[in-house]
């Protein structure tokens, strides 16, 4: 059978949630596709570091259209003309919109497209815009399907943005639950200075301002000094993150090794943190609680539901940062607790959140049977 062309639109590509989940997809379906990325931060490419070798992947960069840019029949029309060399569209959170419109304005020769949303960066992270919604109403009939991955984002598509039922499909993530139950990288964290009486805070997380890592910092400087916390990802909030672990004297007490696999690094944590403005179905988490561990968390998206429920007293309004310090204080000062909780998120991983249903209903909705 010949493989499916997929042209992939992302508003990044640096690895998140929503280009972690891709690049499994697109891992998984191995020689039945053929992908092409586009990024409307072009160097914004971190997760190419984690598709597999062998999946034939091209990024064309500057030699396709751009998705950036102001709104336009002339830029559209590119966007189309360049759309109808594939089979399949993906597109990805409001990054991606114009490939939408495109396809919307310009539909003649376009293949399908399956649009995504994953939540919202920084900007909307307290208020969705106006103007974005009734830009989604516009053009998000094209769309052949509108993927969601939360119920929050189910409700918005299905009245901010006017899609009706059968466009919509709640796809909860999932993820390869052995895999992140592996034994961790024991050279991970060789840059850090561990003492037998230390506690690993943890995250995982694309350094961008939604992900609000300044809060965590905050909220380990308030911690005795054998608390220290790790951070692994990539992105342009580094430098931000470290100053203000100066600001506070801990900077020996945080580590940032920059780009990992989960499985490399969650079972080195004691805790894990999240410590987001914006969530919706965040995979970081669920990898945490397959890997047995307890999690501190902002209320954000699905947070509260996806986690045991008794875990959650540890999930503390977004705007509260005394109930977020103070959330992290008691799990530090229990251990007992925190391996209670780690069980009981790692059964609740294991029922409820594994990858194999959602790969099902991602395959069946592209028209993809993995080779």
């Amino acid at each position: 059978m010949k493989p499916k062309r997929i042209l992939h639109c992302h508003s990044t590509f640096s690895l998140g949630g929503k280009e972690a989940r891709a690049v499994r997809l697109m891992n998984v379906f191995g020689a039945a596709a053929e992908h092409v990325v586009l990024s409307a931060t072009p160097d914004a490419m971190g997760a190419r570091e984690a598709l597999d070798p062998k999946v034939k992947v091209d990024f064309p960069g500057e030699a396709a259209p751009s998705l950036n840019g102001k709104p336009s029949p002339s830029r559209y029309r590119r966007l189309s003309r360049y759309m109808q060399g594939f089979d399949l569209v993906l597109t990805y959170n409001w990054g991606s919109m114009d490939a939408v419109g495109a396809r919307r304005l310009f539909p003649r020769g376009c293949p399908p497209l399956v649009h995504h949303e994953d939540g919202f960066n920084a900007d909307e992270a307290i208020k969705l815009n106006w103007k974005r919604n009734g830009f989604r109403r516009l053009m998000l009939p094209s769309a052949k399907a509108v993927v969601v991955v939360s119920e929050r984002l189910e409700a918005i598509a299905r009245g901010a943005w006017s899609c009706p039922d059968t466009q919509i499909h709640r796809i909860p993530n999932g993820i390869d639950i052995a895999r992140c139950q592996s034994a961790p990288d024991p050279q991970i964290l060789s840059g850090l200075v561990r003492h037998p009486d230390d506690i690993i805070v943890g995250t995982l997380a694309g350094l961008r301002p939604v992900k609000n890592l300044p809060r965590l910092v905050r909220a380990v400087a308030a911690q005795p000094e054998q608390v220290k916390l790790v951070i692994a990802g990539q992105g342009p909030e580094r430098e931000a993150i470290l100053a203000e672990a100066a600001r506070l004297g801990i900077a020996h007490r945080v580590f940032m090794p920059g780009f990992c696999k989960p499985e490399q690094i969650v079972g080195h944590f004691d805790i894990f943190a999240l410590s987001s403005d914006s969530e919706q179905f965040p995979i970081s988490l669920i990898e945490a609680m397959a890997a047995g561990k307890p999690a501190l968390s902002t209320n954000v998206g699905d947070v509260r539901s996806i986690v045991d429920t008794e875990n959650q007293v540890f999930i503390a309004q977004v705007d509260d940062e005394k109930a977020f310090q103070q959330a992290l204080s008691v799990l530090v000062s229990d251990k007992a607790l925190r391996l209670k909780l780690g069980a009981l998120n790692r059964a609740k991983a294991e029922s409820q959140y594994n990858e194999t249903a959602m790969i099902s209903r991602y395959a069946a909705l592209y028209g993809i049977s993995p080779l």
